[in-house]
Formats: C-alpha cells, structure tokens, sequence
C-alpha cells in the first residue's frame, strides 16, 4: 500500500443536497450524529494501509480543510498527509474543475510527484466498506491497467449508473453509461452465472466511481483524451484500448447525492442492525475528537433512537432519529424520523439570544432535517405530509416532501409548518 495514492472525489456544488450545501462543501455533510461524509472514503483508505490521500474538491472549503487538517495528522516519519486540493486558477487554465476527471487532470502535476505505483479513486459522497486491500491485490494480479468496483443491480437501477458486462475472467468488454434505450439495456443484461455473488434479479453490473488505475496509465489516458468524466468518456474509450477489469462488490453500498438518499440512509443507522455498521471495533469510521462528555437523558421514552456525544434530553419522545453532538431538547417534545445535527457550542446561561440553541419545550417535529446550530422555540409543529417536490420558504425548504431546517436558522415559538 506504501506505492498507492489515493483520490478522492468532493463532487460538484451539491445542488441536490441543498440546503446542506448551501455553506459547506458535500464532503462535509454531516452523517450518523457525529461523522462527515469525507470520514467514510478516508477511513476505507486508512485501515487498508493508503495513508497519502488528496481530497479534490472547489465549492464551499472551509470547513472540509477545517474538519480535514483538525482530525487526520501523522506522525513526521510516516509521510502520510491527507490534503485537500481545491480547484484554483492557473496561467495555463482558469476555469473550475469541470468533471470527475477534469478535476484529476488539473492535479496531474501532483499526481505525477509520487513514485505511485497505482492510484486508487474514491468518491467523496458514497457509504461504503470495500477491502481496498483484496481490490488492489485482484488489480495486480489480474494484470489489468484499470480495474473497476462494480455492484449487480436490477433493471429498474439501471438507467441511474454506468453498466457493464464482464468476461468470465472478468475483463470488460462494452460499457453503457446510464442507458435509457432498452435494446441497449437488454444488451448490456449478464448470463447467469458471471457475477458472483448477484441476487436473484440483480442482472446488470453497475460501477460504483470507484476506480483503480496504474498511474503511468491514468497519466496517459488524461493527457490524451479531453474528456471530462471517468464514466461518460474516459472509460468507454479505454475499454478497448486499454486491460479493463471490474471487481465485484457485494457489500452495502449508497450514494448520497440527493435529500431523499441522506435522510433514508441517516435513518437506518438508528435501527437495531443498520445496514451500514458504525459499530465495528476492527475498522472504526474515523473522525474529530471533540472530548465531549456522555448524553444526560432524564424521563424519555426512545425507540431506535441514536444519541450523540453531548447531548441534554428532558422529558420527551424521541423515534427513529438521529440527534447529533450537543443536541438540546426541551420537556413535552416529540421527535418522529428526524435528522437533528446538533450544535457546535455549548450556550452560555448568561445567552441574551430569544430562542435558545436547540428545540424548545412542547414541540412536534416530524420527517424533517435540522442543520447545525438551529433554534426552534416552544411549541413549534414540523409536520408536512404532502409530496410537493420542493418549496424554498427561507427558514426552511421543502425537499421530496422532508423539511429541511438550514444551519443556524431560527424558527420563532409557535410556528407551524404542514
């Protein structure tokens, strides 16, 4: 693993996840009470050995390369770093990154600096625990350029990633990206019997933007070819010029690049086995220390609830939610599947502010996303059981029928949202 280098994809301006992303970066999302999303793809490469990573990544930095120099520090004879490379102009080119590769290809110089043998591309915004180290070792020993992750998927799934079929020795021989032509679809379906470890119905080979590719050759192919995406024109144009192989992933795998897919995902991390495991004692998810003492929680009742570092609870009912790091809730409220992120500080007693840090006394929330920092007075109803797509109301915005409250709002006591 000391000659592996490590890429990791921060993806675009997040418009799909918005309002989260309205002052932080994709990566720096925050998920599972206490994490960010950038702690997943790290962690994978630290517990396999990849401790030289890059970070690539152009909207809304701050508090990434806060989070990131904060938490992942090595030693001086280690020669590990894990850095965030935000697009920036240069005289040779002023535009922004324009795609998952152009953005490599703008750190090409970087890239090149490293004696790498391989360079491994994650991406910033996926939950996933894939052994990099069997990965890296069927890349080498299958004498493949490229190799990539691949998960079966149905044919409802299709139309939303880049399908592939596969050799027995599994090399790829056509790629389709996103089809939408169902003779095109029907082409790309897999002979029973190819794709180990497919379930009954999972008939297509899916990548999951998780590539690994000799570094002489992922120099070469970005020098040469101008495109912009891996998955739109880097790899089909390698398939047949280059040794392109996919490596089969059966594990939990989601991406979440919409409101819909964080609130789904953050939820089941409260369920008694969630399908994504925080709790493995041999690979733990990495993140901040923040030296927080335990939750206080005094006559609640909770079911599959997830409590954070910090918090304070009085008297109230918390189901299927997530309360994050120093989460405040009042006495006679009532939580029902929601993501509440918590809170940066702690509030002085001596505070002057209206509507305290976190949520009031006798509040009904319900199927809503609480950013950082927010404030919800007393007796305030969040209980919106419509399916309007969106709506942007300023304090808060309607996402595929989940409110969402963006970080530090205020929602003044008595208001009600349906």
């Amino acid at each position: 693993m000391r000659s592996t280098l490590a890429v990791i994809l921060g993806g675009g301006q997040g418009t799909r996840l918005f309002p989260l992303t309205e002052k932080r970066a994709k990566p720096a999302v925050p998920i599972g009470g206490k994490f960010r999303l950038i702690d997943i793809p790290i962690s994978n490469c630290l517990h396999w050995g990849i401790k030289k990573i890059y970070v690539l990544t152009q909207f809304n930095t701050e508090s990434l390369h806060r989070h990131i120099t904060g938490t992942y520090k090595f030693d001086g004879f280690s020669k590990g770093f894990v850095q965030v490379m935000a697009a920036q102009q240069t005289i040779e080119n002023k535009n922004w990154y324009q795609g998952t590769a152009d953005a490599v290809r703008k750190n090409l110089d970087y890239i090149r600096s490293h004696s790498a043998e391989q360079v491994v591309v994650l991406s910033g915004d996926q939950l996933f625990r894939i052994n990099l180290g069997e990965f890296l070792q069927q890349h080498r020993e299958s004498g493949a350029e490229i190799t990539i992750a691949t998960k079966p998927v149905s044919r409802e799934s299709v139309s939303r990633f880049g399908i592939m079929q596969v050799s027995a020795q599994q090399r790829i021989t056509a790629f389709a990206e996103k089809p939408k032509d169902q003779a095109v679809i029907d082409s790309m379906r897999m002979p029973g019997g190819v794709v180990p470890g497919n379930q009954q119905g999972e008939d297509f080979l899916a990548s999951m933007g998780i590539y690994i590719f000799d570094r002489k050759t992922l120099v070469k192919l970005l020098e040469e070819n101008d495109s912009e995406d891996f998955g739109k024109g880097i790899i089909p144009a390698s398939i047949h010029r280059h040794k392109v192989h996919a490596y089969v992933f059966s594990g939990y795998w989601e991406d979440i690049g919409t409101i819909r897919s964080f609130f789904d995902a953050n939820l089941d991390f409260a369920n008694p086995v969630p399908r994504f495991n925080f709790y493995d004692e041999v690979n733990p998810i990495f993140t901040h220390a923040r030296f927080l003492p335990g939750s206080k929680v005094r006559n609640c009742h909770m079911h599959n609830a997830l409590i954070s570092d910090g918090s304070i609870i009085e008297g109230s009912r918390v189901e299927q939610s997530i309360v994050g790091i120093r989460s405040i809730i009042k006495e006679g409220s009532h939580l029902d599947h929601v993501i509440m992120m918590g809170s940066d500080v702690y509030e002085s007693p001596d505070s002057k502010a209206t509507v305290p840090l976190g949520i009031g006394k006798n509040c009904f929330i319900r199927r809503t996303i609480l950013d950082k920092n927010v404030r919800i007075g007393d007796h305030v109803n969040i209980d919106y059981r419509g399916d309007e797509s969106r709506r942007d109301a300023g304090i808060y915005h309607i996402v595929d029928g989940i409110v969402v409250i963006p970080k530090n709002a205020v929602i003044p006591a008595g208001t009600t949202i349906t």
